[in-house]
């Protein structure tokens, strides 16, 4: 039986309610993403409350969390509770669509984080709450960045991890909402992989070079590298 919770050094994230477990893809965003100078925060699909946490360990935002699963929002509100971030963390049980509906105009975000949805036209599994954590049908790539744009403050961010191979789709879409992107990081599972997951900031304000760079995450199996190891030292227990 799979363990229950993840420990975290200055916190538990359990998941034993939600369809998506901790993984890789959401401790390498909420590590990722920079907060200097943020006070709000809004955490779009927020499963368990893993990013949210993260986040909320590393400044002194007020962090809101929205997701469309009923038990994930009670999985994340119970995370919250139980971690020493619990009253800057508000959870959101609806829709992304009809959360940007009611905020709009009303709440701006300095920061919008998300670990979205990313498989697109492929098979699925027997398991209907997994396949909405994981499936486009309840939130494209598109209609992610179309609410987000109207959620961010001026020269807010928008930081994202998607597979790879999705970069060349993402391109037109945040052109379309005159967003541009800042940085991007290539994320290798090894040194001879080819890159599998692509972290980006997107923002309104245009610049004239995008920060780009590279990620590997083990050198071997089981084996970190030193610059995962620096990425998330503050939150991995053996680290």
């Amino acid at each position: 039986m799979a363990n229950p919770y993840f420990q975290f050094k200055q916190f538990t994230v359990w998941h034993d309610k939600c369809a998506m477990k901790v993984g890789t893809d959401g401790v390498l965003l909420g590590a990722w993403c920079c907060v200097e100078n943020i006070t709000r925060i809004l955490d779009v699909g927020c499963g368990t409350g893993l990013i949210s946490l993260m986040l909320a360990q590393r400044c002194q935002a007020e962090i809101d969390a929205v997701d469309i699963d009923e038990a994930a929002c009670i999985q994340a509100r119970e995370n919250a509770d139980r971690s020493p971030f619990g009253d800057r963390l508000q959870i959101f049980h609806r829709p992304f669509a009809n959360f940007v509906n009611e905020s709009a105009g009303i709440r701006q975000y300095d920061c919008i984080v998300s670990n979205p949805p990313y498989f697109i036209d492929s098979l699925k599994c027997p398991d209907k709450q997994r396949n909405q954590a994981r499936h486009t049908d309840t939130l494209t790539l598109e209609e992610l960045i179309e609410g987000s744009r109207q959620l961010l403050a001026p020269q807010g961010k928008l930081c994202l991890i998607l597979p790879f191979d999705q970069r060349e789709i993402l391109l037109p879409i945040i052109y379309k909402e005159s967003l541009f992107l800042h940085k991007e990081t290539a994320v290798l599972p090894t040194p001879t992989s080819r890159p599998k997951r692509l972290l980006v900031e997107i923002s309104d304000t245009p610049v004239t070079e995008v920060q780009a760079d590279t990620l590997t995450i083990e050198k071997e199996r089981h084996v970190y590298t030193d610059d995962f190891i620096a990425l998330a030292k503050d939150y991995y227990l053996h680290l």
